[in-house]
């Protein structure tokens, strides 16, 4: 790999979200980092840096691949159930978790492995041809490649695709608000509930996150759904899970979606054993306990924890094995078809409802 600043920033994009400082140095707006850049630094995230006194986005156009995914897998299991979702991420990350279970793309500072290339208009095509009802950020947080990733969301939209952030929702409010106003759903990582294991496990903080949250579920129409992986001893005891989901049921309400999956041993958190099923379904207990709604397990096969159920009369409308649909039942308004209760989500017809198991499918982008 070169090395050179100039070979590194060639044919890089103009940033958005950044000002000069009085010490002659530049500052990264668009997360809570705040990242301070002399000429030719990069920020944390290696994909924000500076050159000829501005910043650059250096991934803009590029991608560690494309995939055509369940939308299960994401996890979302309230925003078109059983779809496509064409799913593409870039390189680097705002966060440095130990835990990382993506990190030869998250963490990776070789922009050379980018091989796919693709538009936004030649993204939104490719999606709308091979039946995808939705274009997914994901592999890495699209918060640090936003500008591209919202310049695909308007050719999606365009071409009537819809657009899916998975993301730790580490990001400051003016770029938060523009993004999420381009985005039809969400599945925002919530590491934990401890200032703590932010702090120590992902070099970031939580407060940024609720308030993300909180954003997204309050001032935008982008459908929501939470993440939280569960690793054995650092953030899965009985008082955080009351705690994390007590905030979520207070703050958002019984109706927001809530996935617990399970850790892998993985980057630099091998000495930790995988997270048992056991733990996975006591998590799922306290969170319906506290009120919510929608609780699932996640990376196990465990029927009843992927299984949505009737919040009136809990008959299972959607069953799922890992993030393979496998009966669906709801009408074409969303609701139970029995007691005709309104399901919280982005739903449509059962017709239009295509499963497509628990696979991925690769995509070879041709350059535009």
């Amino acid at each position: 790999m070169n090395t050179g600043r100039k070979d590194a920033f060639e044919g890089a994009t103009p940033a958005r979200w950044w000002h000069a400082l009085d010490d002659g140095r530049i500052q990264c707006d668009l997360c809570p980092r705040d990242c301070r850049l002399h000429e030719g630094q990069r920020g944390l995230c290696f994909v924000r840096a500076r050159t000829n006194g501005a910043m650059v986005l250096t991934t803009y156009g590029r991608s560690s691949g494309f995939c055509i995914d369940p939308i299960e897998k994401k996890p979302l299991n309230h925003f078109h159930p059983g779809s496509r979702v064409f799913s593409f991420g870039t390189a680097g990350c705002n966060l440095a978790c130990k835990f990382c279970q993506n990190w030869d793309i998250s963490k990776s500072r070789e922009m050379d492995r980018l091989m796919d290339q693709a538009s936004p208009s030649r993204i939104a095509r490719v999606a709308a041809e091979t039946g995808c009802k939705s274009v997914a950020f994901t592999y890495n947080d699209p918060v640090i490649f936003a500008e591209y990733a919202m310049d695909v969301a308007d050719a999606c939209h365009a071409a009537g695709v819809q657009t899916v952030a998975v993301t730790a929702g580490y990001m400051h409010a003016d770029p938060r608000r523009e993004f999420y106003a381009k985005m039809d759903a969400a599945n925002v990582d919530l590491k934990a509930f401890t200032e703590g294991f932010y702090f120590n496990q992902t070099g970031a903080h939580l407060a940024p996150v609720l308030e993300t949250l909180a954003y997204i579920h309050h001032e935008t129409d982008c459908w929501l759904e939470i993440t939280t992986l569960l690793i054995p001893g650092a953030n899965d005891s009985t008082p955080e899970l009351e705690a994390l989901t007590r905030w979520v049921h207070g703050q958002l309400g019984p109706d927001v979606p809530l996935h617990f999956t399970a850790f892998h041993p993985d980057y630099r958190m091998t000495d930790v054993a995988p997270t048992p099923p056991a733990t996975l379904r006591r998590a799922r207990e306290i969170g319906l306990a506290q009120g919510l709604r929608h609780v699932y397990t996640g990376n196990v096969h465990d029927t009843t924890g992927g299984t949505t159920f009737c919040p009136g009369c809990q008959a299972p409308l959607i069953r799922r094995d890992w993030h393979d649909v496998t009966a669906y039942a709801l009408d074409a308004q969303g609701a139970c078809p029995h007691c005709g209760t309104a399901v919280a989500g982005r739903f449509g017809a059962a017709l239009d409802v295509h499963p497509m198991g628990n696979r991925r499918i690769p995509v070879r982008m041709q350059v535009d």
